[in-house]
């Protein structure tokens, strides 16, 4: 369709405001977006639909415009619900890069458009696919009548008898048809193995649908020419098979191509429908791809949601990296904990997850992937409720992310570690599905560290979970994993130590403390020993030892000072408590 038949449906409440002249343009699929730089979602040709939150000084308007007009969309629309006009630094900025400009009435949704615009795009349907198509627009609804993608699986459900469900790239499934008569449940297994499918195929830069058979007998055979399936990485009985022939699900990628594969590959959602698309007439493919279009938007409106949660988390981060005053962080945390725990009212313990995306070549940055990947990993299969990654906040920075998960509180018995995040429990939910996805030429390591229970060991986790990734990253294999619990493996080295090593190692770095406490009699080595064993508490280790923590913070600095080392990073804390252990 043409922009120009956009302003020709008065019930769309659509105004142009510039490009008159840019009208005949093509208008091939349609995004809503509030996010700063969509440009990873844009392949060319949209309608882009926005509220303007991205929109905080008047600069904002050019940076935002450029973006669209450098990804070739074909016009933007712009909702006037938060502001009474549209600003005039956005007319004037789509006028510069001749991008047409539309002002769309409070009273018009923005659903409303986009279902228009879809049917239009996807051409006339007959029978049961126009009645689909007439009311997809309930997906974008509010209310009991609509709300989620349920609402259009529920849709292919009952008007073309089709079983769908939007599953993630882990294989978690996303949403399920609600029908009474829906069948039996996707299992976890075989949406794992269905995500690991889709996957391997989106590698080789196959257009979707892919198809695959899974098999009664135990086996997945890929019906797309040319495309392989490892015998790693079959069906396995009772898994969902339909028949002794098996059954063929078709999987359609929930994104728009156009970028790098590898930046988007390990985070897009999908559609797997219990069908074999390979047979389907041109007209229900251009049905499913509008469904995944639908489903589009409300992927980017759930990634719009985890920017706030984005944003803390990268200043909680920040906070932490740059030694900020316990009491610092801790205030901050309290600020986020409305968005971080909505609802719970009480201060968690946390964990901290950290991990890198790297892809040989170095040539696509990683850490975005890491993020999104690990605000999928987060999620517990198990929370209720329509977005569980609700109280997960990830930020990244180079290659590298960083989780900040609030944990339950401990119970009577003081134990929280039970319901905390395991590393080989992480490392069993993702290694078969994106092990497929990172192919022959990309890396997933993780490290999880132990729960703390106050802003003052978020310094230590970070370390933990880094040294912990550390060590995932020196294992062979494309997806490993470590936790907290594996550090303490130095231990059990210690025997072998030879006895030359020990005293070098200890005189090095306890002599100089030694020294210093025979003149001035000013116990920094007891000091250094309760530190450790508080965990690097301050205010534990200052009633330890019946001491001021001012006085504490001095001898720690006078330690620090006389060894060169820095008593809040993690390698450092091990080497003092080795050159102990050993001395």
């Amino acid at each position: 369709m043409r922009l120009r038949a956009l302003l020709d449906t008065p019930t769309l409440g659509l105004r142009l405001l510039g490009g008159e002249d840019e009208l005949d343009r093509t208008v091939r699929g349609v995004m809503t977006t509030d996010l700063r730089d969509p440009s990873r979602y844009l392949s060319g040709g949209e309608l882009v639909l926005t509220g303007l939150a991205w929109r905080r000084e008047p600069a904002d308007s050019e940076r935002f415009v450029r973006i669209l007009a450098a990804a070739g969309v074909a016009g933007l629309a712009a909702g006037e619900a938060e502001m009474s006009a549209i600003p005039d630094d956005l007319v004037r900025a789509c006028a510069r890069h001749r991008l047409p400009l539309f002002a769309v009435e409070e009273a018009v949704s923005f659903a409303s458009i986009t279902e228009h615009v879809v049917r239009q795009v996807s051409g006339e349907r007959a029978g049961d696919l126009a009645a689909v198509v007439e009311r997809h627009r309930r997906l974008m609804t509010s209310g009991p009548a609509g709300g989620g993608p349920e609402v259009v699986l529920d849709l292919l459900g009952s008007d073309l008898d089709l079983r769908a469900w939007v599953l993630s790239p882990t294989g978690r499934q996303i949403a399920g048809s609600t029908l009474a008569d829906a069948g039996p449940a996707l299992s976890a297994d075989l949406a794992a193995r269905l995500a690991g499918e889709h996957l391997a195929a989106a590698r080789t830069g196959r257009r979707g649908p892919h198809r695959v058979t899974i098999e009664a007998g135990g086996g997945a055979q890929s019906l797309d020419e040319g495309l392989g399936v490892s015998p790693a990485h079959t069906a396995r009985p009772g898994d969902g098979a339909g028949g002794p022939s098996g059954t063929t699900y078709s999987l359609f990628p929930i994104r728009y191509e156009g970028r790098d594969l590898r930046q988007t590959v390990l985070s897009d959602w999908l559609l797997a429908v219990e069908a074999d698309a390979g047979d389907w007439p041109e007209e229900r493919l251009d049905l499913l791809h509008g469904v995944t279009q639908l489903i589009a938007v409300e992927r980017d409106r759930r990634d719009a949601a985890r920017t706030v949660r984005r944003r803390l988390a990268q200043e909680v981060l920040e906070l932490v990296q740059t030694g900020a005053p316990p009491a610092e962080i801790a205030a901050r945390l309290r600020v986020a904990a409305p968005v971080l725990l909505p609802g719970l009212g009480t201060a968690p313990h946390w964990q901290i997850v950290v991990a890198r995306v790297e892809w040989e070549g170095g040539d696509v940055p990683g850490g975005p992937v890491a993020q999104a990947l690990l605000e999928e990993m987060l999620v517990d299969p198990g929370a209720a409720g329509p977005e569980p990654s609700d109280r997960i906040a990830v930020a990244h920075t180079g290659d590298e992310a960083v989780a900040l998960v609030p944990l339950p509180v401990p119970d009577e018995s003081g134990d929280s570690s039970a319901k905390g995040l395991h590393a080989e429990q992480l490392l069993a939910l993702i290694q078969g599905p994106l092990g497929r996805g990172l192919a022959d030429d990309g890396r997933l390591t993780v490290g999880v560290s132990a729960s703390v229970h106050s802003a003052e060991g978020l310094r230590g986790a970070l370390e933990e979970a880094r040294h912990a990734r550390r060590v995932a990253a020196a294992r062979p294999g494309r997806v490993c994993a470590a936790g907290h619990e594996e550090l303490a493996s130095h231990v059990l080295l210690l025997p072998f130590v030879p006895d030359d090593v020990r005293r070098a190692f200890t005189a090095r770095l306890l002599d100089p403390l030694r020294d210093y406490d025979r003149r001035h009699r000013a116990e920094l080595i007891p000091t250094l020993e309760a530190f450790l064993d508080c965990d690097g508490s301050w205010t534990r280790c200052a009633t330890r030892l019946h001491l001021h923590v001012n006085t504490l913070r001095y001898r720690v600095g006078r330690i620090e000072q006389l060894t060169g080392r820095d008593l809040s990073r993690l390698e450092d804390k091990l080497d003092f408590f080795l050159a102990l252990r050993m001395s």
